[in-house]
């Protein structure tokens, strides 16, 4: 019977949150969302910022700052408008369920209306026109030619674009890597995991001119190979698609995108100095919210994980249930899925404006909690029963017998698990890149786009890492050893 109430719930709970994640409109406001947009002052806009000319970071004067084509619109669309903006960078496959959940306004990531998108948003009028391009190794020029050349063979392409729809539908039996970054299909190209990549000519053109072992396959040609990017925004806000066409209208009427090119080129090339004056600081701030999401997971972890523990540990048989629920759920689930029901179930279901930072932080805490209360509770259940019956017998309570008697002894045994998952959590907070948390993960990946170097910026990360988890092991092995000294 137990067991079949812990099933219950813990099914009730996913149906809950999958209904509201698939219908957010349940908990929206019907009202337009220029309405929202107005009264907040704040134009957000989500995109993906490591697609050079389109978007990316850089540095200017020691500061990160966002440049490219799709930049300088939004720009354009908030300076029209009298609005803030709020870049919010991303990635790719995560902003439609961002723009559907509230956590942004618009979408403005060259991304092209199709009609599996168009079911979920609606799109503005396109203010762009690029075509797609086959892109390959140097050494095999001879070797790949036409688009036949490419049948049964290796593709590479970026996850949920037009990009991956071509590959599988114009080349035979193409064998599809699709990738969540396009400096991921550029390192499985330049290592030979796959030997051709579909790209846009403007990125394309970008990435070839700083690896000169790649090139274009000239005579590869797409029926479907020309693609127009639109902005991406909520369904039924008439008065926002209005604002933005007129937007778009300007910048064609002017011709303004030509502009925009330019500056997105002038951007690529003003770094100056050699790599790690130029990227240093995108690692060193990475590296700060490294250990603060660590930090703050392991601490607080362990503040909800020992109370969490005792309930497991109580004679109450309702709080034995709740804490087994809540430990077997959230050890039997992935953190990345943690991770994106927190990101956008605080906004889609509490109706709250969170920063991915918190909501990193938030996902962390909870996930350490089931984990370390797992630790306490064997800790405490290995100090021997005979020191409880003797604290007892002596007149003590159980708050004071675990207190006092057990929970400090409890501790020598918690603490080299507990360092364990320290280290652990200091290598998974990597996962809370994906909903834009700029730790060290995240800003390498910012780094791989700016650069357009794949691979370096991935050596520098692992080194840090390392780096962090060898300290730490170090500083937990100096704690065991005093604690030892009283044995």
């Amino acid at each position: 019977m137990k067991q079949i109430l812990k099933i219950i719930t813990v099914f009730s709970f996913l149906i809950s949150t999958l209904i509201i994640y698939i219908n957010p409109e349940v908990n929206a406001n019907e009202k337009d969302q220029w309405q929202k947009i107005k009264e907040r002052g704040e134009l957000r806009v989500g995109l993906s910022a490591d697609y050079a000319p389109y978007e990316f970071e850089h540095n200017v004067n020691g500061k990160s700052k966002y440049a490219g084509i799709d930049i300088d619109i939004a720009k354009k669309i908030a300076k029209d408008n009298h609005l803030k903006l709020k870049i919010v960078n991303m990635q790719f496959d995560s902003l439609l369920g961002a723009i559907q959940t509230g956590k942004i306004d618009i979408i403005i990531s060259g991304m092209t209306p199709t009609p599996e998108r168009l079911k979920e948003v609606d799109f503005s009028k396109p203010y762009m026109t690029v075509d797609q391009k086959m892109i390959i190794k140097k050494s095999e020029t001879d070797r790949f030619k036409t688009i036949e050349d490419f049948a049964n063979k290796k593709i590479g392409v970026q996850k949920q674009t037009q990009q991956e729809k071509i590959a599988q539908t114009e080349i035979d039996n193409a064998q599809i890597q699709s990738l969540t970054r396009v400096p991921e299909v550029i390192m499985s190209l330049k290592s030979g995991k796959v030997n051709g990549m579909v790209i846009e000519g403007p990125v394309a053109e970008a990435y070839l001119k700083q690896n000169k072992d790649l090139t274009f396959a000239n005579d590869v040609k797409f029926n479907e190979g020309r693609k127009e990017t639109a902005i991406a925004l909520p369904k039924n806000s008439p008065i926002l698609m209005e604002k933005l066409n007129t937007s778009i209208k300007d910048v064609k009427n002017n011709n303004l995108l030509e502009d925009y090119k330019a500056s997105a080129a002038d951007a690529m090339q003003k770094d100056d100095g050699n790599f790690f004056t130029k990227y240093g600081d995108f690692f060193l701030k990475g590296i700060k919210n490294t250990i603060l999401i660590s930090i703050v997971g392991v601490v607080l972890g362990a503040v909800f994980g020992a109370l969490i523990a005792l309930l497991k540990l109580s004679q109450i048989k309702i709080l034995r249930w709740i804490s087994s629920a809540y430990i077997e759920f959230l050890r039997g689930t992935p953190l990345l899925v943690q991770v994106f029901l927190v990101y956008f179930g605080t906004t889609a279901v509490l109706g709250l404006d969170i920063s991915a930072l918190i909501c990193g932080m938030i996902a962390l805490v909870i996930n350490c909690s089931a984990y370390i209360a797992e630790i306490i509770r064997a800790g405490i259940n290995a100090v021997d029963k005979g020191q409880t019956e003797a604290a007892r017998s002596l007149g003590l309570t159980y708050g004071q017998t675990m207190k006092s008697v057990i929970l400090p002894q409890a501790v020598k045994n918690i603490l080299p698990a507990l360092g364990n998952e320290f280290v652990t959590v200091i290598k998974e907070s990597s996962i809370v890149s994906v909903i834009g948390v700029s730790e060290i993960m995240f800003n390498t990946q910012v780094v791989q786009g700016a650069s357009f170097d794949p691979f370096t910026p991935l050596i520098v990360a692992a080194i840090l890492y390392f780096i962090l988890t060898f300290t730490l092991s170090r500083v937990m092995y100096f704690f065991e050893g005093r604690l030892k000294v009283s044995d």
